[in-house]
């Protein structure tokens, strides 16, 4: 028996966006195609469309946070949406409430969204089989699992520089055992067909079993960049990193740091990318993180708009269910 994809209604509409894993192609691109729609916004004068009009969106945020958060509250704004930013360290979470009660509370208050980042895996698909059926849950990062949204602003990206996945080979450098980007961007890469994702990193920083995800392993920086169209650069997890890993980031950044000398044997237009916070003289040389190959101020740009276009597509999912049961 096919087992049922919590993400999604009856239609194959998006209900929640958890996970990347489980969703088809056709999906992936039509999240692009409506997050292209929505690009030209941030240069209108009104910033605003009325999608998302009378809704509310609550940012439920376990785990720090400020360039998600931001700007998924700028992304709901601009839908029309009321946000409401939840302090999970100073909410009743924190004076012994559960986190159902905590859910509980929020439904009594009429929220139709939440957009959760929590510090464990698996916390935002409990939330969405917890909610009332009107609500949609959004994966702002879980864990070391799932970091979809993320994962489809980098396509966005990569789509607009390159058109075509198909052709491209792309490597994701760096603290792969820790990145729920990383992973989420492997599921996403593949499902859209490239050609070829290449993983890079020391052995002590790769999942035992990350091949049976569709990619070829490099533990040579230099080999794993040869010939690749895209090199995405990830941060060391230092606070999910357990006992001593690495001899010292200095260590780190002569073997796996991307300088500009390193990133010359790939294709002479290869974009940089990054999912931020970046720590420069450790996972990207200055040189590289501000050179003109560099779309990191891109990706966050572009953030916006993909959120926007997850948002919208979601709640249009929930408007068709609520008329469904009128």
């Amino acid at each position: 028996m096919r087992r049922h994809n919590i993400q999604l209604d009856k239609n194959g509409r998006l209900r929640h966006f958890l996970t990347i894993e489980g969703l088809n192609r056709k999906l992936l691109v039509e999240i692009l195609d409506t997050a292209e729609s929505f690009s030209g916004v941030t240069a209108q004068s009104i910033k605003k469309v009325p999608l998302l009009r009378g809704k509310t969106i609550v940012n439920l945020f376990f785990e720090a946070s400020t360039r998600t958060r931001t700007t998924f509250e700028l992304a709901a704004k601009r839908l029309s949406a009321d946000v409401l930013n939840i302090n999970v360290a100073a909410s009743a979470t924190s004076k012994g409430e559960s986190l159902l009660d905590t859910l509980h509370n929020l439904q009594a208050m009429h929220c139709d969204m939440f957009v959760v980042r929590h510090d464990r895996s698996g916390a935002a698909h409990f939330i969405a089989q917890h909610v009332a059926p009107h609500i949609s849950v959004i994966n702002a990062g879980d864990g070391r699992h799932a970091h979809p949204t993320q994962a489809m602003l980098d396509m966005f990206t990569i789509r607009r520089h390159k058109k075509d996945f198909a052709p491209l080979n792309i490597a994701i450098v760096g603290d792969i055992l820790h990145s729920r980007v990383a992973r989420s961007q492997i599921h996403a890469l593949t499902t859209l067909g490239v050609n070829e994702v290449r993983v890079i990193g020391p052995e002590t920083l790769m999942p035992a079993d990350v091949e049976a995800l569709g990619v070829h392993v490099h533990h040579d920086l230099r080999e794993g960049l040869r010939d690749v169209d895209v090199v995405i650069t990830l941060r060391l997890q230092h606070e999910r990193m357990r006992g001593a890993l690495l001899p010292s980031e200095h260590e780190y950044f002569r073997l796996y740091g991307l300088t500009e000398e390193k990133l010359a044997l790939a294709k002479p237009d290869v974009i940089v990318m990054h999912p931020g916070p970046i720590n420069r003289g450790v996972e990207i040389d200055s040189a590289v993180a501000d050179g003109t190959r560099s779309v990191i101020l891109e990706q966050v740009t572009h953030g916006i708009a993909v959120r926007m276009a997850i948002m919208s597509m979601a709640m249009s999912s929930r408007a068709n269910l609520e008329g469904e049961i009128i």
